[in-house]
């Protein structure tokens, strides 16, 4: 049971984040005018930009170095990308 509550809060946490890094991403592109092609790719690598600066502030937070980071960060990252 503990375990389904903390997931619940992770899967809570994780849609809210996505939530809020497409809208800023959908800003930056309507800033720069893009549509199609040029806005779709560049919606992918910002999304994936921010899944990375995120993992990146998750791992310093809990202050990881060297094979526990890289471990943490590729386990953050591929949870990032399946949650969408």
């Amino acid at each position: 049971m503990r375990n389904l509550i903390i997931f619940a809060v992770a899967s809570l946490f994780v849609a809210n984040t996505a939530f809020a890094v497409d809208a800023a991403c959908e800003a930056k592109a309507a800033e720069k005018k893009l549509a199609g092609a040029a806005k779709g790719s560049f919606m992918k690598k910002c999304e994936k930009d921010s899944a990375v600066a995120a993992c990146d502030m998750r791992a310093a937070e809990k202050k990881l170095a060297g094979a526990a980071k890289n471990s943490f960060l590729k386990k953050c990252q591929a949870d990032a990308q399946a949650a969408k």
